[in-house]
């Protein structure tokens, strides 16, 4: 890795404002960097090596605080959000269990044994992904989809390993447990400085003597239950986005939640999207063509398994928005591969399916901002 490619990282990451601030589109910053990933990366000029360690390392930094960030903005402080649990974890079981239903006809359909795997990628929403297009579009009352897409998450990120390697669901079972666990303790602990007041004390000396302290003892302890994840063998996501949701109920102090927002969405955030974005090869798809087929059907699935939360009486559009995915579908491809547990072309399908929702993100995302926008207007 050279100042150069970063250079070039940097400036990829500018198609996402500069899509982005065009008002009318609607558009999230993150589409403009995925695109901007493809474009350099595997599936264009391959400009960008998305295997290259050091670049592999900075994007799981990223995916780490995005989901840190994501976790931290989730307002559990706030009674409307916690009574939307409830109602929320209803609306990840209805989809999971069409998610199933589709996942066993999927598998039978191409004859790929992966029921189990196809079942969680289709249950699952991207809180990486969804959250910051409801934050940045300003999409009126969303609460169950926040809480909804943060429940499906968490739980299609802990199943995944078990539904792709059932031989090591133990192994991988006690893994998450321990990063739960972790995070539990680190709730207990910091609530319990917060309460006497160490908490305060430390804030107005970081603030006095420009020190930066809570950046610095929340990376420590970012990077620390992000360790803890890799060792146990749990994607790094559980471990930003359980921080985050720590943070969120304890209460994240102004300063800190500004310099957050500046390393993430400043430099660590484009540079995974942007990786992300290069690691997807879709010249795969052209040797297989069957698995294109695959991936349509996976992305379909996915978005009318969403729509089940209709049930609910959630809006058409948010459930659509609900389907959105990156980690996990990311996660399942590269496992799987590494594993040698997928069929040729099959973790280009994966990625195709997770395009396909993200793209039905976005439109519905910007359906319902002019919808809102219009409804202002009037």
């Amino acid at each position: 890795m050279s100042f150069t490619l970063l250079a070039l990282i940097v400036l990829v990451g500018l198609l996402g404002p500069l899509l982005a601030g065009r008002e009318s589109w609607h558009l999230p910053g993150v589409v403009g960097e995925l695109l901007g990933g493809l474009l350099v990366g595997a599936s264009g000029f391959r400009l960008l090596d998305s295997t290259e360690p050091t670049f592999t390392l900075l994007a799981n930094v990223g995916f780490a605080l995005v989901m840190f960030v994501v976790g931290s903005h989730v307002p559990l402080r706030e009674a409307t959000i916690r009574r939307a649990f409830g109602r929320g974890a209803l609306g990840a079981a209805l989809v999971g269990m069409v998610a199933a239903l589709a996942g066993i006809g999927l598998a039978a359909l191409f004859g790929t044994g992966h029921a189990a795997l196809y079942g969680v990628v289709i249950a699952s929403s991207s809180a990486a992904l969804v959250l910051p297009i409801v934050g940045s579009l300003k999409l009126g009352d969303t609460t169950q989809l926040v809480a909804q897409v943060a429940i499906a998450d968490a739980v299609c990120i802990v199943a995944l390993p078990l539904a792709i390697d059932p031989a090591r669901a133990l192994t991988t079972g006690i893994g998450a447990i321990a990063v739960v666990g972790a995070a539990a303790i680190l709730f207990f602990v910091l609530r319990s400085l917060d309460r006497n007041g160490l908490r305060k004390r430390v804030h107005r000396l970081s603030e006095r003597r420009k020190f930066a302290l809570e950046l610095r003892i929340n990376l420590l302890l970012l990077f620390g239950l992000a360790a803890l994840a890799q060792f146990a063998q749990v994607s790094v996501l559980l471990a930003g986005f359980l921080l985050g949701l720590v943070v969120a109920a304890i209460g994240e102090p102004q300063r800190l939640a500004r310099q957050l927002f500046g390393i993430t969405e400043g430099f660590f955030g484009p540079l995974f999207f942007v990786w992300l974005g290069a690691s997807i090869s879709l010249s795969d798809l052209g040797r297989h063509p069957g698995m294109i087929l695959l991936g349509v059907c996976l992305g379909a699935a996915a978005i009318l398994s969403h729509l089940a939360a209709r049930v609910i009486s959630q809006p058409v559009l948010l459930g659509v928005m609900a389907a959105g995915q990156l980690g996990v579908p990311i996660a399942a491809a590269a496992l799987g591969t590494q594993l040698r547990l997928l069929q040729p072309g099959e973790d280009a399908a994966l990625l195709l399916g997770a395009l396909l929702t993200i793209a039905a993100t976005t439109v519905a995302a910007s359906i319902r901002a002019r919808r809102q926008h219009s409804a202002v207007a009037d």
